[in-house]
């Protein structure tokens, strides 16, 4: 590279080989380059003028002869764009004589400058970034993990009458995530999780039972037999809707956070698990037969919290003729694509459009009567339980995704 102000325009190097066969000298090749080049190419490109107005830097040569021969490289700098450089690059190639000898010229390379000086800075910044690690000795460290682990302290809370140990989210989130001990919760608080509750102990608490009830939950516990255990338990006397378990043989409280995130991930519904192990005998499966019909009777009552404290006998709803659901996919059809849908009344009239972005909103929002909703995208869990609470008896979409909890009054009709 060169010197002085070259170091601030340069963008690419041009790297030629030259051989000759005879004896020539630096000035020999560097006269070579510019006689034999003018004219070649358009006034824009002309050496001299390109040199005169900085555009090129100083050509530099070094050769050497042996036996009678030369050899040697050429380097140009250049701060022309791309393609310029690389016509100069090869009108290099067109230079048969230097001197009194023939000689031959190819260029090897064309260098991106940039390039170079970019991992130039990606290295220093790694050598800059290891010298500050290296400088939080264990002192520091010690310090740092200390302050951590009192936020995390400062921030667990207790649950119901036996003060069970809990994320700060537990009495807010309609989701809940179930472990085993306090030391899991910490943990799950480490990587930003915090609507977690702990049984401590084999013997599961009622009151968690309870809260099963009432919130979407998802079991997590270890990968051992201790785990299985508080999982039965937690089956026998709780409403769980996923489960979840640390890899065989690990303990949640020794997750990492990639590890923690899987496990959420790849959580399966209760009745998907319970299908693909054996974690229950068959004895207990008759139990959990009638206990999901259990579960199933409280999920109703859940879903129809909203309406009034009397009992009110309602006729059964006749089942839609196909005719009707053949009529529902049709229209549908007609929103594929658009991003929109509709909100229809009992004669199916129209009785508001609406953006599928915004469908939960319209579907809450929702005043007077209102009999089927059908829009251009996935029924999931959440519409459907406002779908319930507002009183709607269709949801027609393309496709439904990870419903668990069905209510009674909606009837869901999809295109597959």
């Amino acid at each position: 590279m060169g010197k002085g102000e070259e170091l601030t325009t340069t963008k690419y190097l041009i790297h030629a080989q030259i051989t000759a066969n005879g004896i020539v000298e630096k000035p020999d090749v560097v006269g070579a380059v510019f006689g034999q080049t003018e004219g070649l190419l358009s006034n824009d490109l002309d050496l001299r003028e390109l040199q005169r107005t900085g555009r090129i830097g100083r050509i530099q040569v070094n050769i050497h002869s042996n036996s009678g021969r030369a050899k040697g490289e050429i380097v140009i700098p250049s701060s022309l764009d791309r393609v310029e450089t690389a016509i100069l690059a090869a009108s290099l190639e067109t230079i048969n004589r230097v001197g009194p000898c023939e000689a031959e010229i190819q260029t090897l390379k064309v260098e991106d400058v940039r390039a170079v000086k970019r991992e130039q800075v990606v290295n220093r910044a790694k050598e800059i970034y290891k010298n500050m690690v290296e400088s939080v000795g264990p002192t520091s460290m010690k310090m740092i993990e200390e302050v951590r682990e009192a936020m995390r302290v400062h921030e667990i809370s207790e649950y119901g009458d036996d003060r069970l140990p809990a994320g700060p989210s537990i009495h807010t989130s309609d989701a809940i995530i179930v472990v085993e001990g306090r030391s899991d919760v910490l943990n799950l608080l480490k990587y930003g999780i915090k609507n977690t509750v702990a049984v401590e102990g084999v013997s599961v608490p009622r009151s968690i039972g309870e809260l099963s009830k009432k919130r979407t939950t998802t079991a997590f516990v270890d990968g051992d037999r201790g785990g299985e255990l508080i999982l039965k338990e937690l089956l026998q006397i709780g409403d769980v809707d996923y489960i979840t378990r640390a890899p065989k043989g690990k303990e949640v409280e020794d997750l990492e956070k990639d590890e923690v995130l899987v496990a959420l991930r790849d959580k399966v519904p209760t009745a998907q698990f319970l299908a693909t192990s054996n974690i229950l005998n068959d004895s207990n499966n008759n139990n959990n037969k009638k206990r999901e019909n259990n579960r199933n009777n409280r999920r109703n009552q859940k879903y129809n919290r909203h309406e009034k404290q009397q009992k009110v006998v309602k006729e059964p709803e006749p089942e839609i003729e196909d005719d009707e659901v053949s009529l529902m996919k049709d229209m549908l059809k007609e929103f594929e694509g658009t991003g929109c849908g509709a909100i229809l009344d009992e004669a199916l009239n129209m009785t508001k459009e609406v953006e599928v972005e915004n469908i939960y909103e319209e579907i809450k929002n929702i005043e007077g009567t209102a009999d089927t909703v059908i829009f251009d995208g996935v029924i999931s869990q959440r519409l459907l339980d406002v779908a319930s609470e507002k009183g709607i008896n269709k949801l027609v979409a393309f496709k439904s995704m990870n419903i668990v909890k069905k209510p009674h009054d909606v009837k869901i009709i999809t295109i597959d």
